[in-house]
């Protein structure tokens, strides 16, 4: 099995509901994304994908959370924003924008700092 990724970042506000502590207030992070995508076969040109195409759809869909208050996003009004949560709207996105029959998104992580953060995959 081959795994491609690429990182990036965003910057976001958020709160989280039902917390009892600091972070039941409004305050920002600037979020690190780690997206992998996994395949069995690589293609013609010896990639499981092309580096390029794989950083614009990320960047199209952190776009829709960049410089956001992420708790009025209709996804999050539902869903606390936690970085489980974050990474599993990402890996959901995602999936709808990166995988082929080739090719699948197999893992989300979302660092909320340098030490800490959460991934999500279908995968155990």
């Amino acid at each position: 099995m081959y795994e491609a990724f690429i990182k990036t970042n965003f910057s976001a506000a958020h709160h989280l509901r039902e917390y009892a502590g600091k972070c039941a207030n409004q305050h920002g992070h600037n979020w690190e994304v780690k997206v992998s995508l996994a395949c069995d076969t690589l293609d013609s040109v010896g990639m499981a994908v092309d580096f390029v195409e794989m950083k614009r759809e990320v960047s199209a869909a952190l776009t829709e959370l960049d410089h956001h208050d992420l708790n009025d996003l209709p996804y999050f009004q539902a869903h606390n924003p936690t970085a489980e949560n974050i990474a599993r709207y990402l890996f959901d996105t995602l999936r709808a924008r990166l995988d082929t029959e080739r090719v699948r998104v197999s893992r989300v992580t979302v660092y909320e700092t340098p030490s800490a953060g959460a991934s999500f995959s279908l995968d155990s």
